[in-house]
């Protein structure tokens, strides 16, 4: 990783855990809580695609809540837990290397932002609930051009801000479309492969692929 000038991190399953406020619940959802959630997160991004596509932007929130009332509906889960699932969404867990190696980032002097399909009041009570105060220079949210990833607009938002190349932004995301995403814009994208999943043929492979965040000390 050479000439990084700006860490960039996506937000929702690199920093924080979608699936934290199900797993919270899963004493009342039962053992389908999981695949719940990972239908609901699926629902949520073909929500943002289809929205970009269509021309027919809603914000994140919006959408979130629109992709739960159908999860909902498909698990069979009480309606009476939807507002409890949705204060839980907005005070996600973030994954436990998160806090230290951002402040080790943060130590080395390195420009450090969120670049994040989420609105702005969104990503900013996820970081203050999970006391991240000051350790970001920016958060970026797709709200100022109104689209979402993978479109270029989104991942321009950075470079116009701090005027610099688009391969000095390290750019990590659990996201393998947003890796792409970011990657076939310009970035050095970094695929966080929590999971063990398989990459998708978008034309990019990642420029490192990394199982949690605290390796990424080590390569900068």
């Amino acid at each position: 990783m050479e000439n990084v000038k700006a860490i960039i991190f996506d937000a929702y399953g690199t920093l924080f855990d979608v699936n934290s406020a199900a797993e919270k619940c899963k004493d009342k959802i039962g053992d389908k809580w999981k695949p719940f959630a990972n239908f609901w997160r699926t629902t949520q991004l073909e929500y943002t695609w289809l929205r970009s596509l269509m021309g027919r932007h809603k914000d994140f929130w919006q959408i979130t809540e629109d992709s739960l009332d159908k999860s909902m509906k498909a698990f069979n889960i009480d309606t009476s837990m939807k507002n409890e699932l949705l204060n839980l969404y907005k005070i996600l867990s973030t994954y436990k290397e998160v806090p230290e190696t951002l402040k080790a980032l943060k130590e080395k002097k390195f420009k450090l932002a969120i670049l994040s399909n989420g609105t702005p009041s969104l990503l900013n009570e996820l970081v203050k609930s999970n006391n991240l105060n000051n350790l970001f220079d920016d958060i970026f949210s797709i709200e100022e051009v109104g689209v979402y990833k993978p479109n270029s607009k989104v991942y321009d938002i950075p470079i116009k801000k701090y005027k610099i190349e688009k391969n000095e932004v390290a750019f990590l995301s659990a996201n393998t479309w947003d890796v792409s995403g970011g990657g076939n814009y310009g970035y050095q994208s970094i695929w966080v492969n929590r999971n063990d999943n398989i990459f998708d043929n978008l034309d990019f492979k990642p420029k490192l692929e990394i199982k949690n965040l605290s390796r990424l000390l080590s390569e900068l």
